[in-house]
């Protein structure tokens, strides 16, 4: 038996959940965000899924490069603008808008001779605090690039939401209130709301909404059942070895567990180096032929262990889910002390991934 540690990929789910952002924001284009490989899903194959979307974000230029050298020709925006001026040729060599949100970043377009008008997003800072113009600057730097031939006109006009899946607090109503006074009168599309603010901010919507892991069916907040996300990675291994320890047996690295009784224990092929989180808690969820199974001792490189007592028709080679479609990489994520995101773009590429449609 291979060691067959696979990520699925459901292209079907992913469409299905760039609907479900339609559905919620009828009324706004779709920025499909896919920076840090799609969220570790594939950067071309999720754009080439993700046909429908009205553009694509992403980080850096060199992962809008590898989507041109795709074929992909919608319009890709640069999230973090650019690095250095020999990234503005490039921007205009391949069509990219490029996020402004450092007054340096003027300084370099107005230095630069373009062979052609590029387009840019102002970004302003309503109380992120990581990047963006300040509000007391925006005007002006927005004046600054409304002067030069060398950028289209309207230019957009964006910010971040730091607090958008948390209801309770005033942050999102505060930050829309600064942004919609900054930009009150300036001509351009608005483009505010990210995944959370798609599913619980309506007022955020604007022109343009930017869903990222909701496309990939997780959401950072509880939703109602109406909104229908549909995992796309699936993770899945296979048991590998079954063990029977006495009462007393120490299982693992620095013997954080101790069998209390006498005991069957699964030896599961995964582990960090495939991207399963080392700081998964005991107790943390696999799926064995749909059955709940809890994680025993600490994570290794290439192993983990599992707790067989409620599970005794587990056989050597049965399937093993560690996240997907029946069991939520959130849930996995919040025993592991960590974010979802996290684990999405943390598989490794000693992985296998295969797609479905």
């Amino acid at each position: 038996m291979t060691r067959a540690v696979d990520a699925r990929i459901d292209l079907s789910a992913l469409r299905h959940n760039l609907r479900q952002v339609r559905l919620l924001a009828p009324n706004a284009k779709v920025t499909a965000i896919i920076k840090a490989n799609a969220y570790g899903h594939g950067l071309v194959r999720a754009a080439r899924a993700l046909d429908e979307a009205d553009a694509f974000g992403v980080a850096c230029v060199e992962e809008a490069i590898i989507l041109r050298e795709a074929e992909i020709s919608k319009p890709i925006i640069l999230l973090a603008g650019f690095f250095e001026a020999v990234e503005l040729e490039l921007a205009c060599k391949h069509d990219l808008s490029i996020v402004i949100h450092h007054p340096s970043q003027v300084e370099h377009i107005e230095r630069t001779t373009f062979k052609q008008p590029i387009k840019v997003w102002l970004k302003i800072d309503t109380g992120m605090h990581r990047l963006g113009i300040s509000p007391d600057m925006a005007l002006s730097v927005w004046q600054r690039l409304n002067q030069l031939a060398a950028v289209v006109k309207p230019i957009g006009l964006m910010t971040h939401l730091a607090s958008a899946d948390d209801l309770v607090s005033d942050q999102t109503p505060m930050q829309l209130e600064c942004f919609d006074r900054i930009v009150a009168g300036l001509p351009g599309e608005q483009s505010i709301a990210n995944s959370a603010a798609i599913l619980a901010w309506p007022l955020a919507h604007r022109q343009w909404v930017r869903p990222g892991l909701m496309l990939f069916g997780v959401s950072a907040m509880d939703i109602p059942d109406s909104i229908n996300l549909k995992p796309v990675m699936t993770l899945t291994s296979r048991l590998i070895a079954i063990n029977q320890f006495k009462a007393g047996s120490a299982i693992g690295y620095n013997a954080t567990f101790v069998c209390p009784q006498d005991m069957p224990v699964g030896v599961v092929s995964i582990g960090y180096g495939d991207g399963y989180p080392r700081h998964a808690a005991p107790g943390t969820p696999v799926l064995i032929k749909g059955q709940r199974v809890p994680l025993i001792g600490r994570v290794s490189m290439d192993t983990i262990c599992v707790d067989l007592r409620d599970h005794p028709n587990a056989a050597i080679g049965d399937v093993v889910e560690l996240w997907g479609s029946n069991l939520s990489v959130a849930e996995v994520a919040q025993q592991a002390g960590t974010i979802a995101y996290e684990l999405l773009c943390k598989v490794t590429n000693r992985v296998k991934f295969f797609t479905a449609d």
